[in-house]
């Protein structure tokens, strides 16, 4: 789910971003002076976007404003949606450790990501690990990528992460549970020729 929402927040920015450099570069163009070709919905340098006549062409039309107003509606809502899935999927920067005085510490959240990958990415069967963690510092997720190896039992391999590295990345910054979601994909291996 990550990677496809990464993948529409960039075909989503690229695509406003483009729009905006077209058309706000064009207006900039023909108010500078500069001549637009004939079929631009620009004509010239005093020209307005909607014309009296534009606006009411469709008046009388029972569907159109509707219509405008159901397409603008998606079109926040679903703006709204990308913003908010945009907000959630934030990397924690920082983790409040209970150093047991009272006051606390706080551990950069790229720290813990790293150790908890190198001791996930260290259990036996695990080709590579990948850690993220989300939530707020004082109560951290952890969301884990683990890459398998051919030979490597799943249910052994997440039974480990959970009993040894979760446990200790719990332990060490003082947390009273660590909530994961864990992904294990195998590793997938060309065919091999043997004559």
């Amino acid at each position: 789910m990550s990677r496809m929402l990464r993948i529409v927040n960039r075909v989503l920015l690229g695509l406003a971003g483009l729009l905006l450099v077209v058309f706000g570069g064009s207006a900039l163009a023909v108010g500078l002076g500069a001549d637009p070709p004939s079929w631009w919905i620009h004509d010239g340098r005093h020209d307005v976007l909607l014309s009296d006549a534009d606006r009411a062409r469709w008046r009388d039309d029972g569907w159109w404003w509707p219509t405008v107003i159901a397409v603008l509606a998606v079109a926040v809502l679903l703006a709204l949606w990308w913003l908010a899935a945009v907000l959630r999927r934030r990397r924690l920067a920082e983790v409040l450790v209970d150093t047991g005085d009272g006051e606390g510490a706080l551990l950069r959240g790229r720290a813990l990501e790293g150790v908890l990958a190198g001791e996930a990415g260290a259990l036996d069967g695990v080709e590579r690990a990948q850690v993220s963690l989300t939530g707020r510092r004082t109560v951290p997720e952890a969301r884990v990528q683990l890459l398998l190896e051919p030979h490597a039992d799943p249910g052994d391999a997440l039974h480990r992460l959970t009993t040894e590295a979760l446990a200790h990345a719990r332990d060490s910054a003082g947390l009273a549970s660590l909530p994961a979601e864990v992904r294990l994909r195998g590793v997938k291996h060309g065919a091999e020729r043997v004559s």
